[in-house]
């Protein structure tokens, strides 16, 4: 009895994971049948969920909200995967800018679609919210360093064909380093410098990827490692140059012990919006990073049928 406690156990999340284990709650409801002794067992045994209150085992209202979100989240996934590509964005901008969440969705949506994509994602969020994308984000931000950078990067319809031009590149390499300086001089917001925002919110990625490859010659270490105090810019550079170490960067993070709520849900959001663009970059970038299988770590964490549909979406297995 011990064992099928236990299983039953975690398959509420009752020892950690991601989701719920739905077979083993469907044998539970089978097998024990006729058998109140082993619910009796099973409430006295799983602290978190039950709570000794004089002659019952009371529920836990938190426990509860918990289960809640942990159940939901085979049903949010699917519903991400069938919306269209451009309303999925749309509401996933919509809902970081009206809860006070961190603004790296909205940088992951600006700075990894394509030009067409982020005007498509415009369009639907006029469309659904009858106000513009530019202008929700130049009004929520609007406290924020990082206001202007976001207000230009959602705006942005880049250049996509292959040519850049090296003394061009070269020269904006520069004028980011300058731009370090002089922000460490004054004490001020990188984020906040004019010409900072003007090369990342209008250059194409072949440009920003040629710009950062002459940053290094020049200064002797990647940009990313001059930006480290500014989180919102290495985000931008990063969804702007190496998507797929950045998307591996998150997957990870939200598979750690103690992510937050914001955090998980990234499993989903990248799983669906990624599986058919760079998974394929984005597991071996995860590998190369943390010497695992990115499937391997899903399947160690989730449970059930949020599991199978992660794995599925990861490795189309």
């Amino acid at each position: 009895m011990a064992d099928e406690v236990q299983a039953l156990t975690r398959a509420f999340s009752g020892l950690g994971g991601l989701g719920v284990d739905e077979p083993t709650m469907v044998t539970a409801l089978a097998n024990w049948r006729k058998q109140p002794e082993k619910r009796s067992g099973f409430r006295k045994s799983f602290p978190g969920l039950f709570k000794d209150h004089g002659v019952i085992e009371k529920v836990e209202d938190d426990y509860i909200l918990h289960l809640t979100a942990e159940f939901s989240r085979f049903k949010n996934l699917m519903v991400l995967w069938a919306m269209h590509p451009w309303e999925r964005d749309a509401r996933l901008a919509h809902h970081v800018l009206h809860q006070a969440h961190p603004a790296a969705i909205v940088v992951e949506i600006a700075c990894t679609r394509s030009a067409e994509e982020l005007l498509g994602a415009r369009k639907a969020y006029m469309a659904l919210f009858h106000h513009s994308l530019e202008e929700d984000v130049a009004y929520r931000a609007k406290d924020k360093p990082y206001c202007s950078l976001l207000v230009g990067l959602v705006s942005a319809y880049r250049y996509e064909g292959p040519k850049v031009s090296g003394d061009t590149a070269k020269a904006e390499a520069k004028a980011l380093g300058a731009a370090v300086k002089s922000a460490g001089a004054a004490g001020t917001k990188l984020v906040e410098n004019d010409e900072v925002v003007r090369i990342l919110s209008t250059r194409s990625k072949p440009h920003l990827v040629e710009t950062f490859k002459h940053y290094k010659e020049l200064h002797g270490k990647h940009i990313l490692e001059d930006l480290a105090s500014e989180e919102t810019l290495g985000e931008t550079v990063q969804c702007l140059a190496t998507p797929e170490v950045y998307f591996s960067q998150v997957m990870e993070a939200a598979l750690r012990d103690g992510a937050d709520s914001h955090g998980k849900e990234a499993l989903s959001r990248v799983a669906v919006t990624r599986s058919d663009v760079d998974m394929d970059g984005i597991r071996a970038a995860y590998q190369e990073q943390f010497g695992a299988k990115l499937e391997d770590a899903v399947a160690g964490k989730a449970h059930g049928q949020f599991k199978d549909a992660l794995i599925s979406l990861i490795a189309g297995k």
